[in-house]
């Protein structure tokens, strides 16, 4: 009796390591036989007064859906792309008994998923899909300023052309002519005299109302980012750091400086997939988000970022885009003229990588003006200009960082 008991437990958990290994190969090899298991994908939520309510990003895994290309998407490819991952979402919420949703964002390169409106039940349902690989609450993000405008605004261009204390700091005014900026912002000034614009390059996050106009920067923040990185030499204005380089809009914020994080991660996979870009610029910032690191993290293998390191005076790890890190990704925090530290700046290393210009800077301005602002906002450009020309020389170190580890100064 013994014996046969010994075998029969034998049998029973050869078994069941059998079965086991079948389930286990199964969802490696196709992630489509097995649409629900045991553990759930994480979501996250957030309490902050950014958090918008109702409101998801849902990332997929990388191998969700078979019909999708693999391996990098091209700018040929990424419309296409886009559809087919719209149909996929929206099939596989039919199959839920979710009906047809309404998707606000698609992602196809820098990361993989949706931006829609989802209910707790559904939220439910989505997070016990093994196509699922996490949920992310969406948020406000905002610009990164660090004090109020100081002087200019609207009018024509000043003659004779001032080089601002930033561009001389950095070493910039050097020729950019033929190099390409991805700004990722409120948008650019289209007839600018002092700016080198290329819209039918750009994307805009934004489909209808005043702010689906791409020619248009209802804010005025995008167009002086790109005044910093690349002004004309032209002898009216200002020049910048990569004087003449062509700067392209990715407009993700909104007239009042203001966006999603779904509509930031929409631009950053678009610039993804330009093959054209030598560098690009986030000048915005919020609280922390997975879904915003990771597709910079993944957009910076085709293009080199720079990053506000944020204005609350903390630590910049805590912040989004900011607290993104990689080997092609630039945070950068804020100094005054004399190499002082800008009160208002984040700081902390990691993320922060730089320091350069941002306090009272003087650029472009929306309605072919200029302005004097102040925050990371308008440092980060400079560091995206000297990538332009090359490589990131250090030009010192900034006094009175409040971490104790004095951030080294950018220069070209």
């Amino acid at each position: 009796m013994k014996k046969f008991n010994f075998y029969s437990l034998l049998l029973v958990a050869a078994v069941s390591v059998f079965i086991y290994s079948c389930e286990r190969d199964t969802e490696v090899d196709s992630p489509d036989a097995s649409i629900d298991k045991l553990e759930e994908a994480k979501l996250i939520t957030y309490s902050s007064e950014t958090a918008i309510d109702g409101k998801y990003i849902v990332v997929f895994k990388d191998n969700a859906f078979p019909n999708a290309k693999s391996g990098p998407i091209t700018a040929m490819d990424f419309e296409a792309e886009k559809r087919k991952m719209e149909v996929n979402a929206k099939s596989l919420f039919i199959s839920k008994d979710m009906g047809e949703k309404v998707i606000d964002q698609t992602f196809v390169n820098a990361i993989k998923g949706v931006a829609l409106e989802l209910s707790n039940d559904e939220l439910e349902l989505l997070r016990k899909d093994s196509r699922v690989a996490y949920i992310e609450q969406d948020q406000i993000i905002t610009v990164k300023m660090g004090g109020p405008p100081g002087g200019g605004g609207g009018g024509g261009g000043t003659s004779p052309q001032q080089t601002p204390w930033g561009i001389t700091r950095v070493n910039g005014g050097v020729d950019g002519t033929g190099k390409v900026a991805y700004i990722l912002d409120s948008g650019i000034d289209a007839s600018h005299p002092d700016l080198n614009v290329d819209v039918a390059r750009g994307f805009n996050a934004f489909s209808n109302g005043p702010d689906a106009d791409l020619t248009f920067d209802g804010s005025g923040h995008g167009t002086h980012v790109a005044g910093t990185v690349a002004a004309i030499d032209n002898e009216i204005g200002v020049i910048g750091v990569a004087a003449g380089a062509t700067v392209v809009p990715v407009k993700v914020l909104d007239r009042r400086g203001s966006g999603t994080i779904s509509g930031v991660v929409a631009g950053i996979d678009f610039v993804s997939t330009r093959s054209d870009c030598d560098a690009a610029n986030m000048s915005l910032g919020g609280g922390f988000s997975s879904a915003l690191n990771n597709a910079v993290q993944n957009a910076s293998s085709a293009c080199p970022f720079a990053l506000a390191a944020g204005n609350e005076s903390t630590d910049a790890g805590t912040r989004s885009p900011a607290s993104a890190n990689g080997p092609n990704i630039y945070t950068v925090s804020s100094m005054a003229q004399g190499d002082n530290w800008s009160s208002f700046s984040n700081y902390g290393n990691p993320p922060v990588d730089y320091c350069a210009p941002g306090s009272g800077v003087l650029s472009t301005y929306k309605g072919d003006g200029y302005a004097t602002l102040s925050g990371t906002s308008m440092a980060s450009p400079h560091v995206c200009g000297i990538l332009l020309l090359g490589n990131i020389r250090s030009g010192g170190t900034v006094n009175g960082d409040p971490d104790g580890n004095a951030d080294t100064i950018a220069i070209h």
